[in-house]
């Protein structure tokens, strides 16, 4: 039996809702984290699906370049995470919002 190609998008995009899912309705950063990442790896999926298609190499450099800005970016948001945990001793969303400028 031969996966198609829109089995692999179909699969991309529940996973990419399931990532959107998580960003609306979390209310910890860390979890915020982890649904940014689940969805970057949704577009990867379809990235990687739609070269293997049309027999590009394309897709799949441009899922590397985004698993190399999604390590950035946990990187840097792991030690904001780190440094607003020390000061507050919570990583809860509505925390955020009693910052005073």
């Amino acid at each position: 039996m031969m996966v198609a190609l829109n089995d692999y998008l179909i699969l991309s995009t529940i996973i990419f809702m399931i990532g959107l899912f998580g960003v609306v309705k979390r209310k910890n950063l860390l979890m915020l984290f982890f649904s940014t990442e689940i969805m970057l790896n949704a577009v990867n999926i379809g990235f990687v699906a739609i070269g293997k298609f049309h027999q590009d190499l394309s897709g799949q450099m441009f899922a590397f370049f985004i698993i190399a800005i999604a390590a950035s970016e946990v990187a840097i948001g792991l030690g904001l995470l780190i440094l607003w945990f020390k000061r507050k001793n919570t990583i809860d969303l509505d925390s955020l919002q009693q910052m005073r400028g």
